[in-house]
């Protein structure tokens, strides 16, 4: 996949930064929508893989440094999960099952969280509460455990359980999801060069266009959008990953 290919895709350089704004506003790093649009593409695996963690790398931490910068950042949010993902991302990175089982079941869970962001099973809680941290390493051992296992980043899970468990503010959880990615994918990188892996050069066109996007959603997400609507494109964003896991399933 050379450079001169990717200037001959007018759509796809026009679609990735659209991606990149909605997942960036609501703190996550669009994997799953950039491997879902370069799969469309019909792009080599051996050029999906490790662009779509360097383009998840750089909108999460674009998101993330927006978020942060508007102090929404909370650490006793994000080390119980972070602390108890790390081991566990580990452990399902190892194991094997039924690709199609794990992925039906993962996008019917994620069906109800959607529902539930929208308001299907009444009001979200208006009280922050705060966190009970053996239960946020609880969910932190199984988000990590299915980042590993699904080869995700973890905050198209992690986003629901803050906001549905009543822990953070819409904003707090973009904060804490856009820097539990920003760790995930650096360490999926890692290990993917140690392995003898190198980035293509060309998906520096890529990292170029991505980059408008992660900078304006994360601007825009921190700093202009209000809840509601941050949860709508949440929910959205959620419902990419739905379709991605259903219909790769």
């Amino acid at each position: 996949m050379t450079v001169s290919h990717l200037l001959e895709m007018p759509l796809l350089l026009l679609l990735l930064p659209i991606v990149a704004f909605l997942y960036a506003s609501v703190g996550h790093g669009g994997a799953s929508g950039y491997l879902a649009l370069m799969s469309a593409f019909a792009f080599p695996i051996t050029f999906m893989k490790p662009t779509a963690l360097v383009l998840n790398i750089l909108v999460s931490g674009l998101s993330f440094y927006f978020y942060y910068r508007e102090k929404n950042f909370k650490w006793n949010l994000f080390y119980p999960f972070a602390l108890s993902s790390i081991p566990f991302s580990f452990v399902g990175g190892y194991l094997t099952i039924d690709a199609f089982y794990y992925k039906i079941i993962l996008a019917t869970v994620l069906v109800f969280a959607v529902m539930r962001l929208l308001g299907f099973f009444g009001k979200e809680k208006s009280i922050i509460k705060d966190i009970n941290l053996p239960m946020a390493l609880g969910f932190g051992a199984i988000i990590g455990f299915l980042s590993g296992l699904l080869g995700i980043g973890g905050g198209i899970v992690l986003s629901p359980v803050l906001l549905l468990m009543g822990w953070a503010t819409m904003r707090q959880t973009a904060a804490v999801s856009a820097l539990f990615i920003l760790v995930n994918s650096v360490s999926g990188l890692f290990g993917f060069v140690t392995q003898g892996g190198t980035l293509p050069e060309s998906s520096l066109v890529l990292i170029g266009v991505v980059f408008i996007g992660g900078i304006l959603g994360g601007y825009y997400g921190s700093t202009k959008f209000n809840s509601k609507a941050l949860r709508y494109v949440l929910s959205a964003v959620i419902g990419i990953a739905i379709f991605k896991l259903y219909t790769t399933a």
